[in-house]
């Protein structure tokens, strides 16, 4: 019994340890819920946007206008379809939706 173990441990057996590297640190990915525009030059400067290759004036033409969009593009490539994915749509999705109001009451009272 202990040969046939040995025996298929040598020739049939390989064990793969993949683990899910995350290259998004947690400070990131809390400090962008409140201001991505921030995190992501803090991030940039630290060299941490490198792996993803935003190069080009697309990416800084994003950065501009919707920082929160490429939070989560970045989010997606680095974990896909998350926890922090999802918290960070429904930030996305409750700053764009709120944002219309504000700016409806406020030509309002002009």
């Amino acid at each position: 019994m202990g040969a046939a173990i040995a025996t298929f441990v040598q020739h049939g057996f390989q064990l793969d340890l993949t683990l899910v590297v995350h290259r998004l640190p947690l400070w990131f990915l809390v400090f962008s819920l409140f201001l991505p525009r921030l995190s992501m030059a803090v991030g940039w400067f630290q060299g941490m946007l490198v792996p993803f290759h935003l190069v080009g004036w697309l990416p800084l033409i994003v950065w501009l206008l919707l920082p929160r969009a490429l939070v989560l593009y970045l989010i997606y490539q680095d974990q896909g379809v998350s926890l922090w994915f999802l918290i960070h749509l429904v930030v996305a999705l409750v700053v764009w939706l709120g944002s219309g109001s504000y700016h409806s009451r406020r030509w309002g009272r002009d």
